[in-house]
């Protein structure tokens, strides 16, 4: 498994002792972690939630009209060159 997977299945790992039930997707650059969110979550689950996304290299929450919330982490797979760091359509 890919580093960015070993990293991925720990945040899982986490999160799941929050008590949130995750999925891990192996894509083409990144590993993503989603875990669906309940309605009410703890302050405290708040904040071990937030300490475990931060481990990864992007993180966010989509939400819904549908009150459905699904938290989202990425971790890549290969870190960017120097050139590239702010991507193909970063201008300097």
């Amino acid at each position: 498994m890919p580093t960015s997977g070993v990293s991925a299945a720990a945040i899982a790992a986490r999160l799941s002792t929050v008590g949130l039930s995750s999925r891990v997707e192996e894509h083409a650059g990144f590993t993503s972690v989603e875990a669906e969110l309940p309605e009410s979550l703890s302050a405290e689950s708040w904040r071990e939630v937030l300490e475990v996304v931060a481990e990864a290299d992007r993180f966010g929450l989509h939400a819904t009209s549908l009150n459905d919330r699904t938290l989202w982490a990425v971790v890549r797979k290969a870190v960017p060159a120097t050139g590239d760091v702010g991507g193909p359509n970063y201008q300097r």
